[in-house]
């Protein structure tokens, strides 16, 4: 009876997560639809004056629809690694999207305008000098690493969006641990979900992602502040 109890428990438990991922995912995916349709469509374009007609609506849908959804998705997976309470995933997740869409809204038109400097420079660069191209690509995932340093900052405390971008550069170029966690386990994700499983995409790949990237930065937060705890100390 009692393995019985218990194996109930885990099953109930595994289930709870399966739902909390996949259903903050699918609200994330379909909120996004627009997004990954521009975006697809610029990497299937034949030209790249075509590419560059896609463009344009993304001036307008990742600092609008992308960042905040996004922000939102971090704040609600910020909430399970806390344990904290939600009476409804649902309610959750659209509370963080309302109540942050002005902050995460200006903060997507700065991190929007950085990554478009990076992909120009880097399209005018790609078929030169093989130097120049390997450093702007270790710049875009720096990058990369600076934005998910950046949710997570912008989901844990309550600063302004000028504080949250220094403060995501120190600790991107200052953990090189942390960001090398980052990007492998971002990039080994996203490389299953779209080469073998398709459907983590829909249901599971962006919480999932979200998950172990603040997993990650919440524990490099409790170890920084233990230590400023301890210097005090002494």
């Amino acid at each position: 009876m009692r393995d019985a109890s218990g194996l109930t428990e885990t099953l109930y438990i595994a289930t709870e997560w399966i739902m909390r991922f996949s259903v903050i995912n699918i609200f994330w995916f379909v909120l996004n639809i627009p997004v990954f349709f521009t975006i697809s469509s610029i990497f299937l374009g034949d030209s790249e004056s075509g590419a560059l007609i896609y463009l344009l609506p993304l001036v307008i849908l990742l600092p609008g629809l992308f960042f905040p959804s996004t922000a939102a998705m971090f704040a609600t997976v910020r909430e399970w690694i806390l344990k904290k309470d939600q009476s409804s995933l649902t309610k959750a997740y659209f509370s963080h999207l309302k109540d942050n869409y002005r902050k995460s809204f200006a903060s997507g038109l700065v991190l929007m305008a950085i990554w478009l400097v990076w992909i120009v420079d880097f399209t005018f660069v790609k078929n030169g000098i093989d130097l120049l191209r390997t450093a702007f690509a270790v710049i875009g995932l720096i990058l990369f690493v600076f934005t998910i340093n950046f949710l997570s900052l912008g989901a844990h405390y309550q600063m302004q969006n000028k504080a949250l971008m220094r403060n995501a550069f120190f600790i991107t170029v200052g953990n090189p641990l942390l960001s090398l966690f980052i990007l492998f386990s971002n990039f080994s994700l996203f490389y299953v979900s779209a080469t073998e499983l398709l459907f983590l995409l829909p249901l599971f790949a962006g919480t999932i992602s979200a998950f172990l990237s603040f997993l990650a930065f919440y524990r490099f937060t409790l170890k920084v502040e233990k230590k400023a705890l301890d210097s005090k100390e002494i």
